[in-house]
Order: structure tokens, then sequence, then C-alpha cells
């Protein structure tokens, strides 16, 4: 059977290339792909990431090749996009403290919790695909982060990209609140490439100006100790991997992931890029 890789997206716009690169890695290999939205709205690509002439204003160049461009909107527009999963639908959430019966509700929860660590077993790993929009919905969002633990506690590889790897950062069982990054090596959106303005996302009229949070902060703070955050600063590309765990910088280093994860299911890569 071929193997089964589960891409997450946000509703609120991902950046094509992002999810070109894995999408590509995968369809080469004959893999079956699955898509999945916060509440399974159909994801849309950010418009900048479809379009050559966009500069991006800390590169001061365009980031989006022609090539790219055309290949990303025609998965953009095809129809594989258009019945993604519900994690709201598939995932439990935790009860607040507060709510009635908060025993038996937290029993009810670990027991979907317990059902969803069946679920990821049918699939052979998992992408976080990145851009602006998981800022809004995917980052600190209890149900992303509870899929994250049950692929690492089933020892699956997961590929995060850009602001996508924040999800990996604030992962973390609630009896030590550790991340599950502690200690390991990742890279992921660095500081010298954040906006100063124009963050925005899709079917939002609302500029957020500059990122909410510098993830390169947040990564150095939740690997440590023992791990490391890697900018890669001025490379072409920054792709790390640290099993079970494939990070990518940003938008460039896509396509690399994509074969990394490849690489990791195929010949059992566990340490790539430092």
């Amino acid at each position: 059977m071929p193997k089964k890789i589960l891409f997450v997206l946000s509703e609120y716009g991902y950046w094509g290339e992002e999810l070109l690169g894995p999408v590509d890695a995968c369809d080469a290999r004959g893999y079956e792909t699955v898509f999945a939205t916060p509440t399974g709205k159909r994801p849309v690509a950010l418009p900048p990431s479809l379009d050559p002439g966009y500069l991006d204003p800390p590169l001061g160049r365009s980031v989006t090749t022609p090539e790219v461009a055309v290949a990303a909107r025609a998965l953009d527009e095809s129809a594989r996009l258009d019945n993604p999963l519900s994690l709201a639908d598939w995932l439990p959430e935790r009860p607040y403290f507060s709510s009635e019966n908060h025993q038996r509700g937290l029993e009810a929860y670990y027991r979907e919790v317990d059902r969803v660590d069946e679920d990821v077993l049918a699939y052979d790993a998992m992408v976080i695909v990145g851009g602006s929009g998981p800022i809004v919905d995917l980052c600190n969002n209890e149900r992303v982060h509870e899929l994250v633990l049950a692929f690492v506690r089933a020892d699956k590889p997961i590929v995060a990209e850009c602001y996508g790897v924040t999800c990996l950062a604030f992962a973390r069982d609630w009896d030590d609140r550790a991340s599950i990054i502690r200690g390991k090596h990742v890279t992921g959106h660095c500081k010298e490439y954040d906006y100063k303005d124009g963050t925005g996302f899709v079917g939002v009229d609302f500029n957020m100006g500059p990122p909410p949070f510098p993830l390169e902060y947040i990564l150095r703070d939740a690997t440590a100790p023992g791990g490391r955050y890697h900018g890669n600063v001025g490379r072409p590309v920054s792709v790390i991997v640290d099993y079970p765990f494939i990070t990518a910088r940003s938008t460039p280093d896509s396509f690399l992931a994509g074969r990394k994860l490849v690489e990791v299911l195929e010949s059992g890569l566990r340490r790539y890029g430092w």
C-alpha cells in the first residue's frame, strides 16, 4: 500500500510553494495525500504566493518563480483541496476546569485522545504547511497540538514549515508543560526575514503590521537546553532534520523539505543540516 501523508493547512491563507514542495515530493513517490483544516473549510493560497512579481520586503526580491507560481495556482484551484478533513470534528478539545462535571469531561477527553492515537496509525507522516495563515488558526490551536503529540507518540515524522514550526514549540504534554522540541535542532522563520508591515491573511481585511511574535525567539527558548535554533541567514535554503521533526525556514525550503521527508520514510534519515 502507498504511504499516506496528512497535510494540515490554515483556513486563513497558506503559502503556495510551501504546499507545492512537499506535495510534489509525495506525488513523485505515489504517496496518498490527505488534507485537513481546523474546521473543514477549504484552504486558499495567499495571493502574493502566486505572484512572481511580488517582492518579499525583507529580502528585496521575488521569492516565487514563474514556474512555481503556475504550478502552485494549479494545485490551489484543483479539486484536491475541496473537501478537507475537519480537525474540530476529529480531535477532542480539553474542557475548561470551570466546566460542569469537569472530571467526567476530562475522562471523556482522554478516551478521545486514545482514539486519535489509533487513528494516526493509518498515516505515515504529517506536514504542517506554512504561510501567515497559521498564525491565526494553527499555532495556538490545541487540537493541532494534540495531533502533533499523537504523531510523536506514534514515532512518525512531522514536517513543519515557516510559521507552522510554532505548532511544534507549543505542543506540550499538560503534565510537564515542556515543549516537544526541547533538546532538538530546528529551523524556522528567522528575525531577519520578519515583515515590518503587511502581515496579512485570506478572508480578513486586516493588516497586522509585523507578525505578532518573533518565531526565532520562541524556537530558541523552546529548544533549550541541549537543542538549538538554526536561522542560516543568508543561505539559500534552511532545512533541519532531527527525527521525528523536519523543519523548514520559509518558502525556498519547501521542495527540499519534501525530499527530506521522502528520505526519512524511505532511507531512514534521522539527521540533516546540523
